[in-house]
């Protein structure tokens, strides 16, 4: 019983396998029947769609090939026009041409006329003259000079009268036209001729100041005069200490150096030679800058740094009581529009006067006239040798090569010649004190030496090295009997020689 309901229970499992087979069979049939349906719509949409795009792409070439027929029918239309305005030109070129051919050997006809007329007329002239000088038997150069003997003699006194009055009217418009130029240029500048002469006032805090410049008997004073070479004056003058040299650079020096002490507090030998050689090197700084401003006032750019570092000492220098660089600025204004007036060379005028008086600025240490030495410093920066023709002459020492020259020369006249601008007898002081300097340096074994005093006193610094105790009053005789024998000078001057040993050394 149980093997037969296994044996049906296993025929009903496979009977419904088999049907479960088959009925899954009919169902995917069923379902591929449908996807292939869908697949062949889906191709019949895709080709459809493609002849549209197709139909589209050929519609659109259609036109654009349309389009490309008319743009090039219209093209070749134009180029139709412009080639038959071409040929027009091209005719009427041609036609042109042949005029101008046909003119130029009507031209060339009328030259040939016109030079067979020349000929016959000049044949006709030398037979006139021909004949006139037979008829006369003068040559006609013989005719002209007896000729001109005739209205000579007939009119000698009014060609003279003539010649002489035209000589004096011009005379007179040069001298009246030189004249108008000359005040333009004065009356164009105006500049102040005031400069310090001989001393250099330095205010002071305090009248306690004046005890502490002097020092102990008079140590700080002494050490401060030897090492800037000036003379200090301490007196009851309120509020001031004055400075006294004839060196303007000295001086200058030594009122840096006094009211950096001042400002300091510390005043005492060895601060003092400090203080001193500073200010040695903010003068030099001072000097520089002065020389730049001259040149970039007058307009000047080219000059080598080195003659405009010269140029500035002369801010320290005085001619005949002038500053000399304002002087030379002053110049170069005024010969800047006088060569304007008479159509010179501006700038080489111009610079020629700065320049002019640049030899006083070494004067004192090389050999030679200022002009002689200014053009040697000029010559060896590489100064523009028109400038060194114009400076030269303008105390006449050479011949005027140039308009340039004489219009220096004028300038400094004109600046020279201001009233109140110089005093010769100034100037005749500080030569006579300088030139007291200069025979005291000559001296072998002289390291320096100061003219104090009003040049009243001498002090000569001896070299130790050089130099013995005994062998410095023996050159302090000899300086004295020098100044004797080379110089005028009124009164005494006394001669005091300094030997002074100083040894220093450093613990480490």
């Amino acid at each position: 019983m149980d093997l037969l309901t296994i044996f049906i229970s296993a025929g009903a499992l496979l009977t419904g396998l088999v049907l479960g087979y088959y009925l899954r069979l009919i169902i995917s049939l069923g379902k591929r029947g449908s996807m292939e349906l869908e697949i062949k719509q889906m191709l019949i949409g895709a080709k459809e769609e493609a002849q549209r795009i197709l139909d589209d792409a050929k519609k659109k070439v259609d036109d654009k090939m349309t389009e490309l027929r008319d743009e090039e029918k219209h093209k070749e239309l134009e180029y139709k026009k412009t080639e038959d305005r071409l040929i027009k030109k091209e005719e009427l070129l041609d036609a042109r041409q042949t005029e101008i051919d046909k003119e130029v050997e009507h031209i060339k006809e009328k030259a040939e006329e016109v030079k067979l007329i020349k000929e016959r007329a000049d044949n006709l002239e030398k037979q006139k003259f021909a004949e006139l000088e037979s008829i006369a038997r003068l040559s006609e150069t013989e005719a002209k000079e007896v000729l001109f003997k005739q209205m000579e003699a007939k009119y000698e006194e009014d060609l003279l009268v003539r010649t002489q009055k035209l000589e004096q009217t011009n005379d007179e418009k040069i001298d009246r036209r030189a004249k108008d130029i000359l005040a333009s240029s004065i009356q164009r500048l105006a500049s102040s001729t005031a400069a310090e002469l001989m001393t250099t006032n330095v205010t002071i805090p305090s009248e306690e100041i004046k005890g502490k410049v002097i020092g102990k008997e008079g140590r700080n004073i002494r050490a401060f005069e030897r090492a800037a070479g000036v003379e200090l004056i301490v007196d009851d003058t309120p509020g001031a200490i004055v400075i006294s040299s004839f060196d303007p650079v000295r001086r200058q020096v030594a009122r840096v150096a006094l009211e950096n002490l001042i400002a300091d507090g510390r005043i005492q030998p060895a601060k003092i030679e400090e203080m001193v050689e500073k200010a040695k090197e903010e003068i030099n700084k001072i000097i520089k800058e002065k020389g730049e401003q001259a040149v970039y006032e007058c307009g000047i750019f080219n000059f080598d740094p080195r003659i405009v570092a010269i140029l500035g000492r002369l801010h320290f220098r005085t001619s005949y009581g002038q500053n000399v660089l304002q002087h030379s600025v002053e110049m170069a204004h005024i010969a800047g529009m006088i060569a304007e007036e008479l159509s010179a060379d501006v700038q080489i005028a111009k610079a020629g006067a700065l320049v002019h008086d640049i030899g006083k600025a070494l004067d004192h240490e090389v050999q030679g006239t200022h002009v002689e030495i200014g053009m040697r410093i000029l010559q060896k920066f590489g100064a523009d040798p028109r400038v060194i023709t114009a400076m030269k002459s303008h105390h006449e020492d050479y011949p005027y090569e140039t308009i340039e020259s004489i219009i220096v020369q004028t300038a400094d006249a004109i600046s020279g010649g201001r009233p109140g601008a110089r005093r010769d007898t100034v100037e005749n002081y500080l030569k006579r004190l300088a030139d007291l300097e200069a025979v005291v340096n000559g001296f072998s074994g002289v390291e320096k030496s100061y003219v104090l005093s009003a040049g009243r006193e001498v002090r000569v610094f001896a070299t130790p090295e050089k130099v013995s105790d005994i062998e410095a009053k023996h050159l302090a005789r000899e300086i004295a009997l020098k100044i004797e024998s080379d110089l005028k000078y009124p009164g005494e001057i006394k001669v005091i020689m300094i030997r002074e040993t100083r040894i220093i050394e450093y613990a480490r």
